[in-house]
């Protein structure tokens, strides 16, 4: 819930911003700055709880925490690339790809109930993936439409 309140606040606030400084509103780059906020966001996640982060990778994944880090600066370097317009389109492919990517580690943490803040086994469970489930597809939609399709 966290992130999707982040998603639409830095889109809200960015696209009021806009019309307060007198400029006609750029959707679509309001909407590109409020994933790369996000990104940045979760990717605080990777430092903050990289140990209930670790829980959340399935037992055959090696170096854990090297992934959990490396997927932190992957986040904050996808959330700068959205935003610079050389790169922003193959940038918003490789963030659709990566959220499509996190889905099973997202599964794999709620069938183990991993408490990524607490870094136990006392999450929410399974119910959790009836809110993240849609949630990814609406980030992977909302990737899309405004990276790729603009």
């Amino acid at each position: 819930m966290k992130l999707l309140i982040v998603l639409l606040a830095v889109f809200g606030v960015s696209c009021l911003a806009t019309f307060i400084a007198g400029h006609p509103a750029d959707y679509y780059f309001c909407g590109r700055l409020a994933m790369g906020v996000m990104l940045m966001f979760t990717a605080t996640a990777h430092f903050k709880f990289n140990k209930g982060m670790m829980l959340m990778l399935p037992k055959f994944v090696p170096c854990k925490k090297a992934v959990v880090y490396l997927t932190g600066y992957i986040e904050i370097l996808a959330g700068i690339g959205l935003l610079v317009k050389t790169v922003r389109g193959p940038v918003a492919w490789f963030v659709i790809l990566f959220l499509v990517m996190l889905l099973p580690a997202n599964i794999h943490a709620a069938q183990n109930k991993v408490n990524l803040e607490k870094a136990n086994y006392h999450g929410s469970g399974l119910n959790y993936l009836w809110f993240r489930i849609p949630l990814q597809l609406f980030f992977i939609a909302w990737v899309y439409f405004f990276g790729v399709m603009h």
